[in-house]
């Protein structure tokens, strides 16, 4: 067990001081609380990621709605350059600079100070639960259409409750688990556009993938639709402390669920579009099941609709994976009173999955649009911090150890953020009122709680500690000296 080091100590060692050990000591031994969890490999991380982000093309139907097949094409393979890429390098390097549980709420501690970290948490996990509420919703959407009597009332109630318990059971079993249901669930959702791709290769008109009429495009829903399938690059971070030699192997993951995610994306929608006559209309959440018809035949429209099932079962558990294990890092860094640290005999944090599972349950009669703009809103405040303390600490640190580092100097960061950020700000100044209003006394709430919290701590009526496991940063900033992580 790691002995911290004696005030004096604490104050003399600069970030750019700590060392790469240090950090590879807390991807890869145990914490002293019971973790008896295998660490997660290079393959179940890639469809973790893959299903944090993707799960898979249902839901980018409405891309060619809005905009028709040549923007929609465009878009998935532009956006990710504009957006993906950018959230993916930035995870890569300050997850492998700060591999625990914590995640992006560390990194914007260290940068930015105690309070914005908690704020960061506070967003990150509210749009991550509100999130969550839609999979066991959509399940159901799916299978209602056999079984009419999902669609409403008491048994969809009770059905949401026991999709909920068992997803819940699984990231309660452990994240080994969790990963490899993932690959599972992965290969069935992508196996049938695979087959659907080829069918289509005869029925093909290349024409039809360069339709655009500009004075007939939908861009609030055009780029709500791209960005939501393309965002939560950063989830991942929060698992840091569970992976495998993550100095390696979070790199390589992120690199290889990149690749996955837009190819599941534009191969589905060149196949779809090239080979069936345009009827925009048609084009909304689940049409992937109608162009299969068409183009396969009734099996084909029957598997997709049954890997979107299976897609939704894989989105839940890497989310509330995500969404757990960061309510323990925050405990971990004594954000959160002590009892989120608490693991289960699978090294599962107990106390972060009841209350996950719990948001999902309160937030699960939303509406799907209502989802989406709330998530939507919540995410990009936080991205927004995120690019602050990259940007922060490559200007105050250069020196500090990054196992992965961005090959570009401060001024390339700083360019590297602009074009993401700008993004952000057109999806904020997209949102409706009501979506604005709801979304600021969300973020209201926060900067209440934290400052609740703390007075609580001093109160002592709940017990709140830093883990002993985690190294101190501190660095010194002229006449005084600041702890990077709280």
């Amino acid at each position: 067990m790691k002995l911290r080091s004696s005030p004096a100590r604490q104050t003399s060692v600069a970030m750019g001081e700590i060392n790469r050990a240090e950090y590879v000591s807390v991807g890869e031994l145990p914490s002293p609380s019971v973790n008896n969890a295998k660490k997660v490999s290079v393959l179940p991380l890639v469809f973790l990621i893959f299903y944090e982000v993707s799960g898979g093309p249902f839901g980018v139907e409405d891309s060619v709605g809005a905009a028709g097949p040549l923007l929609a094409l465009l878009g998935f393979l532009v956006f990710p350059l504009i957006w993906s890429i950018p959230e993916a390098l930035i995870t890569a390097e300050m997850g492998t600079m700060f591999p625990e549980n914590g995640g992006y709420v560390v990194w914007v501690s260290s940068a930015l100070g105690p309070f914005w970290g908690f704020q960061q948490g506070w967003m990150k996990w509210l749009s991550g639960v509100i999130d969550n509420a839609l999979y066991p919703v959509l399940f159901l959407d799916y299978l209602k259409s056999e079984i009419p009597a999902l669609g409403e009332g008491l048994p969809r109630v009770a059905a949401v409750l026991a999709l909920t318990v068992v997803l819940t059971y699984m990231n309660y079993r452990g994240l080994t688990i969790v990963g490899w249901v993932a690959v599972i669930l992965g290969a069935f959702s992508i196996l049938p556009f695979v087959v659907m791709g080829l069918v289509s290769i005869p029925k093909l008109q290349p024409s039809r993938w360069f339709v655009v009429n500009l004075r007939d495009v939908d861009w609030n829903l055009y780029l709500n639709t791209l960005f939501w399938n393309l965002n939560y690059w950063d989830s991942i971070s929060t698992l840091a402390g569970e992976v495998e030699n993550p100095n390696k192997t979070l790199p390589k993951a992120l690199f290889y669920a990149l690749i996955l995610v837009v190819l599941s994306y534009f191969l589905p929608l060149l196949s779809g579009t090239g080979a069936i006559a345009l009827n925009r209309e048609l084009w909304t959440d689940g049409y992937f099941s109608d162009v299969a018809k068409i183009i396969g035949g009734a099996w084909l429209s029957w598997w997709i609709q049954g890997a979107a099932a299976m897609s939704n079962m894989g989105m839940f558990v890497a989310e509330m994976s995500s969404d757990s294990f960061q309510l323990l890092g925050m405990a971990e860094r004594g954000m959160l009173p002590e009892f989120f640290s608490q693991r289960s005999r699978h090294g599962t944090p107990l106390t972060g999955i009841l209350f996950s599972a719990s948001g999902v349950v309160l937030l699960s009669w939303l509406s799907f649009q209502e989802i989406i703009a709330a998530e939507n809103f919540l995410y990009c405040f936080g991205m927004i911090l995120e690019f602050l303390a990259f940007v922060k600490l490559r200007i105050k640190h250069p020196a500090a150890s990054r196992p992965y580092k961005i090959p570009v100097g401060t001024i390339g960061s700083i360019l590297m953020c602009i074009p993401p950020t700008i993004l952000i700000c057109i999806v904020l100044a997209l949102s409706t009122v009501k979506v604005m209003i709801v979304s600021l006394a969300a973020v209201a709430i926060g900067l209440l709680l934290q400052p609740g919290l703390k007075y609580v701590e001093k109160k002592r009526w709940l017990k709140f500690s830093v883990s002993g496991d985690l190294p101190d940063l501190h660095f010194a900033n002229r006449d005084r000296t600041e702890t990077m992580v709280y």
